[in-house]
Order: C-alpha cells, then structure tokens, then sequence
C-alpha cells in the first residue's frame, strides 16, 4: 500500500494490465516516448514495446476507428482521447459502430474498449479543453461511463474497465490528477464498474456526485457537520449505467436529496438522477430535489471559470435551502 496522485494509480493500472494480457493495448497522441500530455503512460512503452504502446497521428475518428477494428480481432484496446473536448471527431465511431457491434451482431463479438480522456475546469485550460461532456456519452446506449474521485477508484475502476467485455468510457477529470494522495495497494485489484460508493454516512440530506465534485462535496458535508447537519455523501463512480439501488436506499434513509455535478445543467448525468428519484421515490422525499451545476453557457475563458465552476459554498447553500424547505 503507498500513497499515490490519481495519475500514478491510472498509470498503474494500465502497466499491470499490459504486463498481464497481451491483448492489451495502449495508443493514442504522444502517449509512447513522451507519456502523455500529462505523463499517464509515462515509461510504459519503454516497458513494454512499441508495438503495445504507441503513437498515432493527430486524428481523434482515426484513434477510435482503429480501437474498433482492433477489438473485432480480438484485442482490449485503451485508446486515449487527449481532451474529451475532442470527442465529436469520433461520434461516429462512439456511437454508429462500437456502442452498436453487441447488438448489431446478437452478441456474437465483444468490444473490450477503453476509452481514456481528461477532462475538466479549474486548471485554467484553453478551449474546449476542460468541458464535461459525459452527459452525452450517457445518453448513448451500449457504453458505460466511468468517473473516478480519488487515486483508490481510479486504479480499480480502470483495471474493471480494461477487463470489461463492453466499451467503456472512461473520464479522468484534469484537478485530480495531483491534486489529491490516497492509499493504493501496489498489486492489482478491481472496483466494481455500475456501482456507487456511499463515501460518507448521514441521515439528514445525500449529496450524490462523482469526479471532482464529489471532492466538493466531501468538503461541503464538513461545513454542514458544523451546522449539526449529517449529509450523506455518495459517489456515483459510474454514471452509465446508474447504480439505482444504492441511490434510492439513501433517499429513502435522509428524505431530501441534492444532486451535484460540474457539468451545465441541462439534458446531463444530474437530470437522470433526479429523473430516477422523482420517478420511483417521490413519496419517500420531505423536499424538493435539488440540483447544483455550471450555469447553462458555454465553458468561459480560464479567467472566469472559478466564478463559473460549482464549489463547495454552492452545494452548502442548496443544502441549507432544501432543509429549510
């Protein structure tokens, strides 16, 4: 067990499942000799070669093009997305083909993909960069949408993702990347993929989250504990498909309820959660459900976005406004 930032544990991860399998598979801009824009594949394809780690040309539709192809032949690609901002170069890929080939051919082939990518604000990053658009991955059938919130999660859930028979998209958020340490068992493990975490227990009000968020989130139930209010805390981990048991359980337990995501509001990962709970609990809610987001705008330039981003002042706030409710 060692303390470890979030990229040490995704750069962990993908060392132990190469050395494992050799069907694994790691590519994408710069991630060979370079490491990745943020060194997550850094010494990896020193380690293991460069025909299982290496570079592609600047071309998003080309690197998940090939993920696919590579997959029907019986490979677990890990392509990785430099931004997720530059997703819509792939849409066709994500969502025509890979999301598609279990059901296009009656499950007779599997699509073990992984996609990596950072993704959001605080870290002052230029357009398109640092949008969170794991909302419209959601919406898209056959994936799964993994958010890690700590360096453990990370490590598990990537390992569960890369093993996984079904494409998974997975989202690193920029923040966390070294921002926090935790302890990481140096040898393999798994963290389960479509379950939630309740992260802290609490019987007054849940804050449900994911990403960096959650981290907010954790703070907020802090500054709420010193108010004699227990908010139960509790992690998405994977935001498609939804763990909708362990949501429920806790609206049963506290009654009221704030979803938090850093993502603009509308259509996102917040509106199904809500959705969930007004649909299958309203009669265990005392209070609105409440929602703390990004306004409805496109991501500002890096010299607003901590006006713009939610933090932990929000999340106690719409607290405070539903307990009173």
């Amino acid at each position: 067990m060692t303390k470890k930032t979030m990229i040490k544990a995704i750069t962990d991860a993908m060392d132990e499942e190469l050395a494992r399998d050799e069907k694994v598979l790691v590519f994408g801009e710069d991630v060979g000799k370079n490491g990745g824009v943020f060194r997550a594949t850094e010494g990896l394809q020193e380690k293991h070669g460069t025909d299982r780690v290496f570079d592609t040309p600047l071309a998003e539709s080309g690197i998940i093009g090939l993920s696919t192809g590579l997959a029907l032949q019986g490979f677990r690609p890990v392509p990785e997305i430099q931004f997720f901002g530059f997703v819509f170069e792939t849409m066709d890929q994500i969502a025509g083909q890979m999301a598609r080939i279990r059901f296009r051919l009656g499950s007779t082939r599997k699509m073990p993909i992984t996609i990596r990518a950072p993704f959001g604000g605080g870290v002052h990053t230029p357009e398109l960069h640092a949008d969170s658009l794991e909302g419209l991955m959601a919406q898209i059938p056959g994936l799964r949408v993994v958010i890690p919130s700590n360096p453990y999660d990370a490590k598990g859930l990537l390992i569960s993702a890369i093993r996984a028979d079904d494409p998974v998209v997975f989202l690193e958020h920029m923040k966390l990347y070294r921002s926090i340490k935790a302890d990481v068992p140096d040898e393999a493990y798994t963290v389960p993929l479509d379950k939630a975490n309740v992260v802290k227990e609490g019987q007054d009000i849940t804050l449900i989250s994911y990403g960096a968020m959650l981290q907010e989130s954790l703070k907020a139930s802090e500054e709420l504990a010193k108010q004699n209010i227990a908010a139960e805390v509790v992690d998405l981990r994977t935001v498609s498909p939804l763990d909708e048991e362990t949501i429920m359980n806790s609206v049963k337990k506290t009654g009221r309820v704030v979803i938090v995501q850093e993502a603009q509001k509308q259509a996102g990962v917040g509106a199904q959660v809500a959705a969930l709970i007004a649909e299958d609990g309203i009669l265990y809610l005392k209070a609105p459900i409440g929602r703390v987001t990004a306004p409805n705008t496109p991501y500002p330039f890096s010299e607003a976005e901590s006006d713009w981003l939610p933090n932990q002042g929000d999340i106690v706030a719409k607290a405070n406004e539903i307990l009173e409710y």
